[in-house]
């Protein structure tokens, strides 16, 4: 039977996603574990794997086309199985998904028996009753532990309510339901763990028996019984798919590269590729099926001799414009730093130190064989060292608690064609300075490659911003939350400062931390800084 393939939720803050490219086509063999698509995300592009077998039969989501997660994605089947009811909305996600034990490999022995005692199972699952399973809550999570229970059995549950708090291969997180009803079973307890899309929970109607159901999904189940868990590729709750493949019907592209809402199809190496020569895809015609722009596209493109002239006292100027489709990496950040400037209270405290004995260390620490640090590498050790002096600027807000983190992992922004990620240097103040060199130049050569995983974007408790390399001598910054300040860094100039008494050459950096007032007061930060300068005006300190 068919299996409703949803947009899965790759990242803990994913909420759409966009197909950069399907590496499968209708009506291909696809076996467990090949990579069918690279989805877009709001932090990366990443390849999406098959959790089942048998024939790609439709696709949801055309390359260029953003969908919400879990929402229809693709269905995979048996050749030339007729899947009219689901993309109709006759069929649910649901079904769909138990179903899969029927496409599971079964053994010489068992081929007919174990199929039909999980339609068994199927059909007798109570009207309006729900199974929750484990999610899939990063990319390379393969079991869950429940931390926390937010309800218990019999509790009232709304669509959008925090169920429990589910820790991952990479942080525990919140995990909202998608459904209604009363919470009629619980399948895991604290601190007991299972494997994604093994039994969590059941959610139907109140006083509704689900004993059976329990059963049926039962974690401690032998391997043997392993096809009675529903098996999906959708993240991260498989109740939530019931009613997607109606929702989500997506029609084809047009044969030309841009449709009427201005988004253009193009593969991601033709893409970038563009980015990188500046080309606006709006002008290029594409050369690939139905339209679609392609490498040879991009290498090929000459821009139109425009052949305008201007009169002696008439201008002939026209109007152009280009409208650019909003990246998911563009959407979270317009989310995430609206939120934090409305929320936290921001403010801001100015410094500006003597750089002269930094250039002097710098130069001398450079002369060392195969040694190349940063004045950025320098503000990195100094920050992370104050920071362990002052935990309360280390520190994060959460509606019910402030933390204060005894280990300091540093964020480093980072530019990129997209917008703006920020690569985390974990324990930071324990690293030399050409190790913290070493990473962040790593982090920032796979930001620009769009190769982070969300790991090493997450966990941050403080966080540096330098444009100096760009002349900006000052500028401030948005908090990143739920960090409690950032550093913002300007370049280093050369100007006269008093010395002694004396007028002389010198060289100086301006610096602003803003901080969120909910946790940092104003003396708080002001000491901070008194530190941080220490360190940066007397660099040899960092290193004895």
């Amino acid at each position: 039977m068919a299996i409703v393939v949803n947009m899965p939720r790759l990242s803990d803050t994913m909420e759409e996603g966009t197909v950069a490219a399907w590496l499968k086509k209708v009506g291909d063999k696809i076996e467990e574990g090949d990579i069918l698509a690279e989805i877009e995300t709001d932090k990366a592009t990443m390849e999406f794997e098959s959790f089942n077998e048998g024939t790609l039969l439709h696709i949801g989501v055309q390359e260029g086309e953003t969908t919400k997660v879990d929402e229809l994605l693709a269905i995979i089947g048996e050749e030339g199985e007729d899947i009219s009811g689901l993309l109709n909305g006759g069929g649910s996600a649901t079904t769909s998904q138990e179903s899969s034990t029927e496409t599971s490999e079964p053994t010489e022995t068992s081929a007919q028996e174990e199929p039909a005692e999980a339609n068994s199972t199927a059909a007798e699952l109570p009207e309006g009753v729900i199974v929750v399973t484990m999610p899939r809550l990063s990319d390379t999570m393969e079991e869950g532990t429940v931390a926390t229970w937010l309800k218990k059995v019999g509790d009232t549950v709304e669509e959008g309510d925090i169920l429990a708090e589910i820790e991952t291969d990479k942080a525990t997180m919140e995990f909202e339901s998608f459904q209604s009803g009363t919470l009629l079973e619980i399948g895991l307890k604290e601190g007991e763990s299972a494997k994604v899309d093994e039994l969590l929970a059941i959610i139907g109607p109140a006083g509704t028996d689900v004993s059976g159901v329990a059963a049926s999904f039962s974690v401690g189940s032998a391997p043997a019984k392993k096809e009675e868990a529903p098996k999906t590729a959708s993240q991260p709750e498989a109740s939530k798919s019931s009613s997607a493949p109606a929702a989500t019907k997506k029609s084809a592209p047009a044969p030309t590269p841009v449709t009427e809402n201005g988004r253009v199809y193009v593969s991601p190496l033709a893409k970038r590729l563009a980015e990188e020569k500046g080309i606006n895809l709006t002008k290029v015609q594409g050369s690939g099926e139905n339209g679609r722009i392609v490498k040879r596209d991009i290498e090929n493109y000459e821009p139109a001799a425009s052949g305008a002239s201007v009169g002696k006292f008439v201008p002939t100027g026209q109007e152009d414009f280009d409208d650019v489709p909003n990246s998911q990496m563009r959407k979270a950040i317009a989310k995430s730093l609206t939120k934090s400037k409305f929320s936290a209270p921001h403010y801001y405290l100015a410094v500006e130190f003597d750089m002269d004995n930094a250039i002097a260390f710098r130069s001398q620490f450079n002369s060392i064989p195969d040694t190349k640090i940063s004045f950025n590498d320098m503000v990195v050790k100094a920050c992370a060292l104050a920071l362990k002096q002052h935990p309360q600027v280390n520190s994060q807000w959460f509606d019910d608690k402030m933390r204060l983190n005894n280990h300091v992992h540093i964020g480093v922004a980072v530019a990129v064609p997209d917008g703006l990620v920020v690569p985390v240097v974990r324990f930071a103040n324990e690293q030399s300075l050409p190790q913290i060199g070493a990473e962040v130049k790593e982090l920032a050569g796979k930001a620009r490659n769009k190769k982070l995983t969300p790991d090493e974007m997450s966990g941050s408790t403080f966080t540096i911003s330098n444009l100096g390399m760009f002349g900006i001598d000052y500028f401030t910054s948005i908090i990143n939350q739920p960090n409690s300040a950032i550093l913002s860094v300007g370049a280093i100039v050369q100007k006269p400062v008093v010395k002694n008494g004396q007028v002389v050459p010198g060289n100086t950096m301006k610096l602003t931390l803003a901080c969120d007032h909910r946790t940092v007061d104003g003396a708080t930060g002001a000491q901070f800084l008194q530190t941080l300068k220490g360190y940066i005006e007397n660099p040899l300190t960092m290193v004895v």
